[in-house]
Protein backbone atom coordinates (compact mmCIF):
# COMPACT_ATOMS: atom_id res chain seq x y z
CA UNK A 1 0.00 0.00 0.00
CA UNK A 2 1.31 3.47 -0.85
CA UNK A 3 2.29 5.91 1.88
CA UNK A 4 -0.46 8.22 3.10
CA UNK A 5 1.51 10.72 5.21
CA UNK A 6 4.58 12.34 3.66
CA UNK A 7 6.07 15.52 2.15
CA UNK A 8 6.74 15.76 -1.58
CA UNK A 9 8.62 18.53 -3.40
CA UNK A 10 8.48 19.79 -6.99
CA UNK A 11 10.00 22.79 -8.75
CA UNK A 12 9.09 24.99 -11.67
CA UNK A 13 11.03 27.56 -13.68
CA UNK A 14 9.78 30.73 -15.34
CA UNK A 15 9.62 31.57 -19.03
CA UNK A 16 12.81 33.59 -18.56
CA UNK A 17 14.86 30.67 -17.27
CA UNK A 18 17.66 30.02 -19.81
CA UNK A 19 16.40 26.55 -20.70
CA UNK A 20 12.85 27.84 -21.10
CA UNK A 21 14.02 30.64 -23.39
CA UNK A 22 15.38 27.88 -25.60
CA UNK A 23 12.22 25.78 -25.36
CA UNK A 24 10.18 28.82 -26.34
CA UNK A 25 12.30 29.58 -29.42
CA UNK A 26 12.26 25.93 -30.53
CA UNK A 27 8.47 25.77 -30.22
CA UNK A 28 8.07 29.12 -31.99
CA UNK A 29 10.06 27.72 -34.91
CA UNK A 30 7.77 24.68 -34.90
CA UNK A 31 4.64 26.86 -34.88
CA UNK A 32 5.95 28.92 -37.79
CA UNK A 33 6.43 25.84 -39.97
CA UNK A 34 3.09 24.31 -38.95
CA UNK A 35 1.40 27.58 -39.89
CA UNK A 36 2.76 27.14 -43.39
CA UNK A 37 2.09 23.40 -43.63
CA UNK A 38 0.25 21.25 -41.07
CA UNK A 39 2.36 18.22 -42.01
CA UNK A 40 5.68 20.08 -41.63
CA UNK A 41 8.49 18.12 -40.03
CA UNK A 42 10.47 19.93 -37.36
CA UNK A 43 13.06 18.94 -34.79
CA UNK A 44 14.49 22.27 -33.64
CA UNK A 45 17.03 22.65 -30.83
CA UNK A 46 18.20 25.95 -29.34
CA UNK A 47 21.24 26.92 -27.30
CA UNK A 48 21.57 30.30 -25.59
CA UNK A 49 24.39 32.02 -23.76
CA UNK A 50 25.72 35.56 -23.31
CA UNK A 51 24.57 37.64 -26.29
CA UNK A 52 24.13 34.57 -28.49
CA UNK A 53 21.41 32.15 -29.60
CA UNK A 54 22.15 29.13 -31.80
CA UNK A 55 19.32 27.19 -33.46
CA UNK A 56 19.93 23.84 -35.13
CA UNK A 57 18.15 20.65 -36.14
CA UNK A 58 15.97 19.44 -38.97
CA UNK A 59 12.98 20.88 -40.79
CA UNK A 60 10.97 19.75 -43.76
CA UNK A 61 8.28 21.20 -46.02
CA UNK A 62 6.87 19.71 -49.21
CA UNK A 63 7.61 22.99 -51.03
CA UNK A 64 11.36 23.60 -51.11
CA UNK A 65 10.93 27.26 -52.07
CA UNK A 66 8.78 27.80 -48.97
CA UNK A 67 11.37 25.97 -46.88
CA UNK A 68 14.07 28.41 -47.94
CA UNK A 69 11.72 31.36 -47.37
CA UNK A 70 10.97 30.25 -43.82
CA UNK A 71 14.64 29.72 -43.09
CA UNK A 72 15.01 33.46 -43.53
CA UNK A 73 12.44 34.14 -40.82
CA UNK A 74 14.20 32.26 -38.03
CA UNK A 75 16.19 35.26 -36.83
CA UNK A 76 13.08 37.38 -36.26
CA UNK A 77 11.19 34.48 -34.66
CA UNK A 78 13.91 34.15 -32.04
CA UNK A 79 14.07 37.90 -31.38
CA UNK A 80 10.29 38.11 -30.97
CA UNK A 81 10.39 35.36 -28.35
CA UNK A 82 13.19 37.03 -26.38
CA UNK A 83 11.40 40.38 -26.50
CA UNK A 84 8.09 38.92 -25.31
CA UNK A 85 9.85 37.15 -22.43
CA UNK A 86 11.31 40.50 -21.45
CA UNK A 87 15.07 40.41 -21.94
CA UNK A 88 16.67 43.81 -22.54
CA UNK A 89 19.88 43.26 -20.57
CA UNK A 90 23.22 44.62 -21.75
CA UNK A 91 24.48 41.09 -22.39
CA UNK A 92 21.23 39.50 -23.49
CA UNK A 93 18.95 41.83 -25.43
CA UNK A 94 16.37 40.80 -28.01
CA UNK A 95 17.57 43.41 -30.47
CA UNK A 96 21.33 42.97 -30.20
CA UNK A 97 22.07 39.33 -29.40
CA UNK A 98 23.60 37.31 -32.23
CA UNK A 99 21.30 34.69 -33.77
CA UNK A 100 22.89 31.77 -35.63
CA UNK A 101 20.57 29.56 -37.71
CA UNK A 102 21.96 26.08 -38.40
CA UNK A 103 18.67 24.38 -39.29
CA UNK A 104 18.81 22.01 -42.26
CA UNK A 105 16.53 19.73 -44.25
CA UNK A 106 15.19 16.60 -42.56
CA UNK A 107 17.15 13.39 -43.05
CA UNK A 108 15.68 11.22 -45.80
CA UNK A 109 16.44 8.14 -43.69
CA UNK A 110 14.25 9.41 -40.87
CA UNK A 111 11.54 10.42 -43.32
CA UNK A 112 11.39 6.95 -44.89
CA UNK A 113 10.57 5.41 -41.52
CA UNK A 114 7.89 7.94 -40.67
CA UNK A 115 6.11 8.66 -43.94
CA UNK A 116 3.17 6.59 -45.05
CA UNK A 117 3.50 4.72 -48.36
CA UNK A 118 1.49 2.32 -50.50
CA UNK A 119 2.43 -0.70 -48.41
CA UNK A 120 2.51 0.69 -44.88
CA UNK A 121 0.87 3.14 -42.51
CA UNK A 122 2.73 6.17 -41.17
CA UNK A 123 5.21 5.03 -38.56
CA UNK A 124 6.32 6.52 -35.27
CA UNK A 125 9.01 9.17 -35.55
CA UNK A 126 11.23 7.38 -33.05
CA UNK A 127 11.33 4.48 -30.66
CA UNK A 128 10.65 5.19 -27.02
CA UNK A 129 8.43 5.08 -23.97
CA UNK A 130 5.91 7.76 -22.98
CA UNK A 131 3.98 8.25 -19.76
CA UNK A 132 0.82 10.06 -18.78
CA UNK A 133 -0.48 10.63 -15.27
CA UNK A 134 -3.52 12.06 -13.51
CA UNK A 135 -4.61 12.37 -9.89
CA UNK A 136 -7.62 13.78 -8.06
CA UNK A 137 -5.52 15.91 -5.72
CA UNK A 138 -6.11 19.14 -7.70
CA UNK A 139 -9.03 20.35 -9.87
CA UNK A 140 -6.78 20.06 -12.95
CA UNK A 141 -6.14 16.40 -12.00
CA UNK A 142 -2.44 17.19 -11.54
CA UNK A 143 -0.04 16.62 -8.64
CA UNK A 144 -0.28 19.58 -6.28
CA UNK A 145 3.44 20.41 -5.87
CA UNK A 146 4.11 20.99 -9.57
CA UNK A 147 0.72 22.56 -10.29
CA UNK A 148 1.13 25.27 -7.66
CA UNK A 149 4.84 25.77 -8.37
CA UNK A 150 3.79 26.64 -11.93
CA UNK A 151 0.92 28.83 -10.72
CA UNK A 152 3.22 30.97 -8.55
CA UNK A 153 5.57 31.73 -11.42
CA UNK A 154 2.76 32.40 -13.87
CA UNK A 155 1.28 34.92 -11.46
CA UNK A 156 4.63 36.65 -10.95
CA UNK A 157 5.12 36.78 -14.73
CA UNK A 158 1.70 38.41 -15.10
CA UNK A 159 2.43 41.23 -12.66
CA UNK A 160 5.92 41.70 -14.10
CA UNK A 161 4.72 41.99 -17.67
CA UNK A 162 1.65 44.16 -16.97
CA UNK A 163 3.80 46.70 -15.14
CA UNK A 164 2.45 46.09 -11.63
CA UNK A 165 5.84 44.86 -10.39
CA UNK A 166 8.48 46.38 -12.69
CA UNK A 167 11.31 45.47 -10.30
CA UNK A 168 11.00 41.77 -11.19
CA UNK A 169 13.12 40.23 -13.93
CA UNK A 170 12.22 37.38 -16.31
CA UNK A 171 14.35 34.61 -14.73
CA UNK A 172 12.87 32.76 -11.75
CA UNK A 173 12.53 29.36 -10.07
CA UNK A 174 9.99 28.14 -7.53
CA UNK A 175 9.90 25.05 -5.34
CA UNK A 176 7.15 23.78 -3.05
CA UNK A 177 7.30 21.06 -0.42
CA UNK A 178 3.71 19.91 0.01
CA UNK A 179 2.53 18.00 3.07
CA UNK A 180 0.20 15.05 2.52
CA UNK A 181 -2.10 13.58 5.16
CA UNK A 182 -4.17 10.49 4.41
CA UNK A 183 -2.95 10.77 0.85
CA UNK A 184 -4.27 14.31 0.33
CA UNK A 185 -2.29 17.58 0.06
CA UNK A 186 -3.04 19.76 3.08
CA UNK A 187 -0.26 22.32 3.39
CA UNK A 188 3.17 23.63 2.44
CA UNK A 189 6.13 22.99 4.71
CA UNK A 190 8.58 25.12 2.70
CA UNK A 191 8.67 27.57 -0.19
CA UNK A 192 11.77 28.34 -2.21
CA UNK A 193 11.62 31.21 -4.67
CA UNK A 194 14.55 32.73 -6.52
CA UNK A 195 13.60 35.58 -8.81
CA UNK A 196 15.67 37.97 -10.84
CA UNK A 197 15.27 41.64 -9.89
CA UNK A 198 16.32 44.74 -11.77
CA UNK A 199 17.16 46.96 -8.79
CA UNK A 200 20.50 46.01 -7.28
CA UNK A 201 19.59 47.71 -4.01
CA UNK A 202 16.83 45.20 -3.24
CA UNK A 203 17.59 42.65 -0.54
CA UNK A 204 16.16 39.17 -0.06
CA UNK A 205 13.78 40.60 2.54
CA UNK A 206 12.62 43.26 0.06
CA UNK A 207 11.90 40.63 -2.56
CA UNK A 208 9.93 38.53 -0.09
CA UNK A 209 7.75 41.52 0.79
CA UNK A 210 7.14 42.02 -2.93
CA UNK A 211 6.29 38.43 -3.89
CA UNK A 212 4.61 37.06 -0.76
CA UNK A 213 1.14 38.51 -1.44
CA UNK A 214 1.08 36.89 -4.88
CA UNK A 215 2.19 33.55 -3.48
CA UNK A 216 -0.49 33.66 -0.78
CA UNK A 217 -3.25 34.44 -3.28
CA UNK A 218 -2.12 31.57 -5.51
CA UNK A 219 -2.04 28.77 -2.91
CA UNK A 220 -5.19 27.19 -1.43
CA UNK A 221 -6.51 28.69 1.79
CA UNK A 222 -4.93 27.23 4.90
CA UNK A 223 -1.87 25.78 3.18
CA UNK A 224 0.50 28.36 4.66
CA UNK A 225 1.12 28.50 8.40
CA UNK A 226 3.54 29.97 10.92
CA UNK A 227 5.60 26.78 10.50
CA UNK A 228 6.03 27.21 6.74
CA UNK A 229 9.67 27.94 5.91
CA UNK A 230 10.33 30.69 3.38
CA UNK A 231 13.53 30.89 1.32
CA UNK A 232 13.27 33.87 -1.02
CA UNK A 233 16.41 34.69 -3.02
CA UNK A 234 18.41 32.80 -0.39
CA UNK A 235 21.78 33.59 -2.00
CA UNK A 236 21.14 37.34 -1.95
CA UNK A 237 21.14 39.46 -5.10
CA UNK A 238 19.88 37.99 -8.38
CA UNK A 239 20.32 40.73 -10.97
CA UNK A 240 22.21 38.92 -13.74
CA UNK A 241 19.73 36.37 -15.07
CA UNK A 242 18.78 34.40 -18.15
CA UNK A 243 21.33 33.11 -20.66
CA UNK A 244 23.82 35.77 -19.58
CA UNK A 245 23.93 34.20 -16.11
CA UNK A 246 23.70 30.54 -17.16
CA UNK A 247 23.59 28.87 -20.57
CA UNK A 248 20.28 27.45 -21.75
CA UNK A 249 19.37 24.43 -23.88
CA UNK A 250 16.16 23.01 -25.29
CA UNK A 251 14.78 19.99 -23.45
CA UNK A 252 16.61 20.21 -20.13
CA UNK A 253 13.51 20.72 -17.98
CA UNK A 254 11.51 17.58 -18.74
CA UNK A 255 10.36 17.00 -15.15
CA UNK A 256 9.21 20.62 -14.92
CA UNK A 257 7.34 20.04 -18.20
CA UNK A 258 5.42 17.03 -16.89
CA UNK A 259 4.57 15.97 -13.32
CA UNK A 260 7.31 17.36 -11.14
CA UNK A 261 8.69 13.91 -10.36
CA UNK A 262 5.38 12.60 -8.99
CA UNK A 263 5.10 10.25 -11.99
CA UNK A 264 7.53 8.73 -14.51
CA UNK A 265 8.77 10.61 -17.54
CA UNK A 266 9.68 8.86 -20.79
CA UNK A 267 12.96 9.16 -22.59
CA UNK A 268 12.42 12.35 -24.57
CA UNK A 269 11.77 16.07 -24.27
CA UNK A 270 8.89 17.81 -26.04
CA UNK A 271 9.79 21.30 -27.25
CA UNK A 272 10.76 21.86 -30.87
CA UNK A 273 9.35 18.52 -32.04
CA UNK A 274 6.48 18.20 -34.49
CA UNK A 275 3.69 15.77 -33.52
CA UNK A 276 4.96 12.89 -35.69
CA UNK A 277 7.55 12.58 -32.92
CA UNK A 278 5.84 10.30 -30.40
CA UNK A 279 8.12 11.65 -27.68
CA UNK A 280 5.67 14.52 -27.73
CA UNK A 281 2.36 13.39 -29.21
CA UNK A 282 2.17 10.03 -27.43
CA UNK A 283 3.05 11.68 -24.11
CA UNK A 284 0.10 14.00 -24.72
CA UNK A 285 -2.09 11.01 -25.59
CA UNK A 286 -1.01 9.16 -22.45
CA UNK A 287 -1.91 12.19 -20.28
CA UNK A 288 -5.23 12.47 -22.12
CA UNK A 289 -6.08 8.84 -21.43
CA UNK A 290 -4.93 8.92 -17.80
CA UNK A 291 -6.89 12.11 -17.16
CA UNK A 292 -10.04 10.63 -18.68
CA UNK A 293 -9.69 7.46 -16.58
CA UNK A 294 -9.61 9.63 -13.45
CA UNK A 295 -12.32 12.00 -14.70
CA UNK A 296 -14.55 8.97 -15.34
CA UNK A 297 -14.27 8.03 -11.68
CA UNK A 298 -12.52 4.78 -12.52
CA UNK A 299 -9.53 5.59 -10.28
CA UNK A 300 -8.16 8.33 -8.04
CA UNK A 301 -4.71 8.03 -9.67
CA UNK A 302 -3.70 6.62 -13.02
CA UNK A 303 -0.45 6.16 -14.92
CA UNK A 304 -0.53 5.17 -18.60
CA UNK A 305 2.57 4.02 -20.47
CA UNK A 306 2.83 3.69 -24.26
CA UNK A 307 5.81 2.33 -26.21
CA UNK A 308 6.73 2.66 -29.89
CA UNK A 309 9.31 1.60 -32.47
CA UNK A 310 10.49 3.93 -35.23
CA UNK A 311 8.62 3.28 -38.46
CA UNK A 312 5.98 1.12 -36.73
CA UNK A 313 2.50 2.61 -36.46
CA UNK A 314 0.87 0.71 -33.58
CA UNK A 315 2.16 1.00 -30.01
CA UNK A 316 4.14 -2.04 -28.94
CA UNK A 317 2.58 -2.01 -25.49
CA UNK A 318 -0.06 -0.25 -23.39
CA UNK A 319 0.30 -0.31 -19.61
CA UNK A 320 -2.02 1.09 -16.94
CA UNK A 321 -1.42 1.42 -13.22
CA UNK A 322 -4.08 2.88 -10.92
CA UNK A 323 -1.85 2.56 -7.85
CA UNK A 324 -4.40 0.56 -5.90
CA UNK A 325 -7.15 3.16 -6.39
CA UNK A 326 -8.91 1.61 -9.41
CA UNK A 327 -12.48 0.38 -9.40
CA UNK A 328 -11.58 -2.03 -12.20
CA UNK A 329 -8.55 -4.27 -12.83
CA UNK A 330 -5.74 -2.37 -14.52
CA UNK A 331 -5.70 -4.89 -17.39
CA UNK A 332 -9.33 -4.00 -18.10
CA UNK A 333 -8.44 -0.31 -18.30
CA UNK A 334 -5.61 -1.12 -20.72
CA UNK A 335 -8.06 -2.84 -23.06
CA UNK A 336 -10.57 0.01 -22.76
CA UNK A 337 -8.12 2.78 -23.67
CA UNK A 338 -6.93 0.79 -26.68
CA UNK A 339 -10.52 0.41 -27.88
CA UNK A 340 -11.58 4.04 -27.65
CA UNK A 341 -8.59 5.79 -29.24
CA UNK A 342 -6.46 5.12 -32.29
CA UNK A 343 -2.96 5.26 -30.82
CA UNK A 344 -1.06 5.28 -34.09
CA UNK A 345 0.88 8.53 -34.66
CA UNK A 346 -1.64 9.70 -37.24
CA UNK A 347 -4.54 8.60 -35.05
CA UNK A 348 -3.21 10.62 -32.12
CA UNK A 349 -2.63 13.70 -34.26
CA UNK A 350 -6.11 13.46 -35.74
CA UNK A 351 -7.92 12.81 -32.47
CA UNK A 352 -6.15 15.62 -30.60
CA UNK A 353 -5.88 17.89 -33.66
CA UNK A 354 -2.16 18.37 -33.16
CA UNK A 355 -1.15 19.61 -36.62
CA UNK A 356 -1.70 23.21 -35.56
CA UNK A 357 0.61 26.03 -34.38
CA UNK A 358 -0.30 25.52 -30.72
CA UNK A 359 3.04 24.70 -29.16
CA UNK A 360 4.78 27.96 -28.26
CA UNK A 361 2.37 28.39 -25.33
CA UNK A 362 3.41 25.02 -23.88
CA UNK A 363 7.06 26.00 -23.50
CA UNK A 364 6.70 27.38 -19.95
CA UNK A 365 4.56 26.56 -16.91
CA UNK A 366 3.92 22.96 -17.87
CA UNK A 367 2.49 20.99 -20.75
CA UNK A 368 -0.22 19.53 -18.52
CA UNK A 369 -2.83 20.85 -16.11
CA UNK A 370 -3.73 23.74 -18.43
CA UNK A 371 -7.15 24.72 -19.78
CA UNK A 372 -7.95 23.50 -23.31
CA UNK A 373 -8.49 26.46 -25.64
CA UNK A 374 -10.90 27.08 -28.49
CA UNK A 375 -8.14 27.04 -31.12
CA UNK A 376 -7.07 23.51 -30.16
CA UNK A 377 -4.35 24.32 -27.66
CA UNK A 378 -3.98 21.81 -24.82
CA UNK A 379 -6.54 19.51 -26.47
CA UNK A 380 -5.05 16.64 -24.47
CA UNK A 381 -6.49 18.23 -21.32
CA UNK A 382 -10.08 17.55 -22.41
CA UNK A 383 -12.12 14.96 -20.52
CA UNK A 384 -14.45 14.09 -23.40
CA UNK A 385 -13.55 10.38 -23.37
CA UNK A 386 -14.82 9.70 -19.87
CA UNK A 387 -18.20 8.26 -20.90
CA UNK A 388 -16.71 6.19 -23.73
CA UNK A 389 -14.20 4.74 -21.28
CA UNK A 390 -16.94 3.69 -18.91
CA UNK A 391 -18.79 1.94 -21.73
CA UNK A 392 -15.66 0.22 -23.06
CA UNK A 393 -14.62 -1.00 -19.62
Amino acid sequence: MSRQNYTFTSESVSEGHPDKVCDRISDAVLDAFLTEEPEARVAAETFATTNRVVIGGEVGLSDQDKLHEYMGKIDQIARDCIRDIGYEQDKFHWNTCEITNLLHEQSAHIAQGVDASDNKDEGAGDQGIMFGYATTETPALMPAPIQYSHAILRRLAEVRKNGTEPALGPDAKSQLSVVYRDGKPVGVSSIVLSTQHLDEALTSDDIRLLVEPYIRETLPDGWLSDETQWHVNPTGKFVIGGPDGDAGLTGRKIIVDTYGGAAPHGGGAFSGKDPTKVDRSAAYAARYLAKNVVAAGMAERCTIQLSYAIGVSRPLSIYADTHGTGLLPDAQIEKAVDQIMDLTPRGIRSHLDLNKPIYQRTAAYGHFGREPSADGGFSWERTDLAEALKRAA
